[in-house]
């Protein structure tokens, strides 16, 4: 008789649904790290379960459709932090906060003069470096003649140390002295219904116009227009957020094996260099910031490192910082890199090293 666990019947499901081991991985991982304490355990803890699973040899794949789940619902989770008075506080600042988006721009200079350094061409050093989706910058780079999975790895692997790293350092710096978070009212079921299916659609209008992060993005523009112009001071049903993590964290999890950190380890390692020296270089420029604003450092600096707008939102929420503030940079860092990198390499290439790769 085969009992539900058995090996046999294991081996069915993965042959069937080879995603499967994925979310349980994850949920074993989220699981573990809530239970020691984690900071966004159900993110970090599914990200290296699953990693861990694949790197044990077990052949497993992202589920289908998380990441876009996983966009949506942690999209409007954020959008539902902005209201009036943060955007207007925002928006007194909007010269500070472009001048920051666009000083972490530079900080991919770092990257490419390590990579260059070390004879990797042109091309594949600017989009490794830039603080850029992966998607978007393996895109622009296959365009430019660039080594693809030095890119797709350099931005994989940039994600991993900023995501794992920046918020244990943020919970063991700053854990006892947490920003009040804005008081918020609880879930009102009629208000996001309406606002989950119009970010639905718009996310769906997007993903049709081939933008990038269309699920996260759509998501929350329609959160933050419905928040601010009606000043609902709402939140999510409880465990939502908890779920759209463990989507995330799996998601992510499902880049990473052995044959990942075996590849290339001398590009790793510069990679590792960089993103350490990108974090900071973050670190005086958000301090000046600070100083010049009255804006809080901590939320500054999670704006501008390169880590991902889901993830460093997500950070700034478990830490009460001003979450409207760090999604407003990152979403800016985002729009800036997509607008400018292309523009900005060509300019590079044929105007200050002509004849160059």
């Amino acid at each position: 008789m085969t009992t539900p666990f058995s090996p046999v019947l294991a081996g069915r499901l993965a042959c069937c649904k080879p995603w499967i081991f994925t979310p349980l991985a994850g949920a074993l991982g989220g699981g573990l790290a809530q239970l020691l304490g984690w900071p966004l355990p159900w993110m970090i803890g599914a990200l290296l379960g699953v990693a861990a699973l694949r790197c044990l040899g077990r052949p497993t794949v992202a589920m289908p459709h998380a990441v876009k789940l996983s966009q949506w619902i942690v999209a409007t989770g954020i959008g539902l932090h902005f209201n009036r008075a943060v955007l207007e506080q925002i928006l007194t600042h909007s010269a500070l906060v472009l001048i920051g988006s666009l000083l972490t721009l530079f900080t991919g200079a770092i990257g490419i003069l390590l990579h260059r350094r070390h004879t990797e061409n042109f091309a594949t050093a600017y989009f490794a470096s830039m603080p850029g989706g992966a998607n978007e910058m393996v895109s622009l780079g296959r365009a430019h003649g660039a080594e693809l999975q030095h890119v797709a790895a350099s931005h994989s692997l940039r994600m991993m140390l900023v995501l794992v790293g920046i918020p244990t350092l943020y919970t063991w710096l700053f854990a006892d002295g947490q920003a009040a978070a804005v008081a918020r009212h609880g879930p009102d079921a009629l208000w996001l219904t309406l606002i989950f299916g119009l970010g639905g659609m718009l996310a769906w209008v997007f993903q049709r116009w081939r933008l990038p992060n269309a699920w996260q993005l759509g998501a929350l523009l329609v959160t933050c227009v419905f928040s601010i112009a009606f000043d609902l001071r709402l939140g999510l049903p409880e465990g939502a957020g908890e779920v759209g993590q463990w989507l995330l964290g799996s998601s992510l999890g499902s880049h990473f094996d052995r044959s990942f950190f075996r590849r290339a380890p001398a590009f790793m390692l510069r990679t590792l260099l960089a993103t350490l020296g990108s974090v900071l270089l973050a670190v005086p420029i958000a301090w000046l910031m600070s100083w010049a604003s009255g804006l809080d450092m901590r939320a500054l600096v999670l704006g501008m490192v390169p880590g991902g707008i889901a993830e460093m939102s997500l950070t700034a929420e478990a830490l009460g910082l001003l979450v409207p503030l760090v999604t407003a940079m990152q979403v800016l860092r985002l729009v800036l890199v997509l607008f400018l990198a292309a523009p900005v390499f060509r300019f590079w290439r044929e105007r200050l090293q002509p004849g160059r790769r």
